[in-house]
């Protein structure tokens, strides 16, 4: 018999090892698992990452819009200098409005509008510039009317009196239609002159309505389209459109050899000496006033509105 071993253990034949009857060793052990390593990641790291990844989506979806905002510009780019080069809004008629004094003829001719020229490519400034030479148009608008049209609106300056000039011989006088603002407009000819047939009847209209400035000085030199720089026929023209009065609507002539003995005859004859264009609506209340109080009245002097006088028949 063999003695145990100093182990504890009993020693059997062949060299193998009791197994302990403790029940721990009645169980087969499971090999343990390896672990993953644990890694430790901050929750701001975690925000900033997200904040960078929906940026990115953003900036992609920002290029992309770009990206056709800019193809579709210069598709818009392409269209318009191909339709600006072409014939599609050709200019086929001129329409005139406004005008009484100046033909439609006249004033298409004025305009010249270039016959090759189109709605987008007319030059409506250099037109307007043109038509503004002349001395009836006081303003004008060039307006483009689509598809074909290019329209003219006119305002015309009208007649505020005809002036009697006298001719370089001073044998004779020439009519010469001038505008409220002083601006002269045109000699009038003869009504049954050549020139007279081609210039609109609306001319011989307003110049047979409104007053007449007579016995202007000699040497005054009317030019169309220039301004009025006589000073007795500028006081009479200032007489004539100051009035606000009854007595305007009876003044028939306008005498203008001197600013200071500029005179007014009335459809009844009367004479008023009438001076300065200064304080008209004063030499008016008064004018009417010895006409009222005087019906015989046959001249009247308020040069001097403080001071007026008047002569009736003896």
């Amino acid at each position: 018999m063999r003695p145990a071993s100093s182990s504890g253990y009993r020693v059997i034949p062949g060299g193998q090892l009791p197994k302990r009857r403790n029940a721990e060793y009645g169980r087969v052990q499971p090999r343990p698992q390896a672990r993953p390593p644990l890694s430790s990641v901050r929750v701001g790291d975690l925000d900033r990452a997200e904040r960078n990844a929906r940026a990115q989506r953003t900036y992609r979806r920002h290029l992309v819009r770009l990206s056709i905002a800019g193809a579709l510009l210069l598709a818009l780019v392409a269209g318009g200098a191909a339709l600006y080069a072409s014939d599609v809004f050709s200019i086929e008629s001129v329409q005139v409005s406004g005008v009484e004094h100046l033909t439609a003829t006249e004033m298409t001719e004025l305009a010249a509008v270039p016959a090759d020229t189109t709605l987008l490519r007319v030059d409506t400034g250099a037109i307007r510039d043109r038509l503004l030479k002349d001395a009836w148009v006081e303003r004008v608008e060039v307006r483009r009317v689509f598809p074909h049209t290019l329209e003219l609106a006119v305002t015309e300056r009208t007649v505020a009196a005809v002036v009697e000039v006298p001719t370089e011989n001073a044998e004779s006088t020439q009519d010469w239609a001038i505008a409220s603002d002083g601006m002269w407009l045109m000699p009038i000819p003869d009504k049954d002159s050549e020139a007279g047939k081609s210039i609109s009847p609306k001319v011989y209209e307003d110049a047979e309505s409104v007053l007449r400035i007579a016995e202007v000085p000699y040497g005054t030199n009317p030019a169309v389209g220039a301004y009025c720089t006589d000073a007795s026929v500028s006081n009479a023209l200032s007489i004539v459109a100051g009035m606000t009065t009854d007595l305007a609507g009876q003044v028939r002539a306008v005498a203008a050899t001197e600013t200071e003995s500029t005179t007014l005859t009335l459809e009844s004859g009367v004479e008023i000496v009438f001076g300065s264009a200064e304080n008209i609506r004063d030499k008016e209340r008064v004018c009417l006033k010895i006409m009222e109080e005087h019906p015989d009245v046959v001249y009247i002097n308020v040069r001097v509105v403080d001071s007026p006088t008047w002569r009736s028949p003896s």
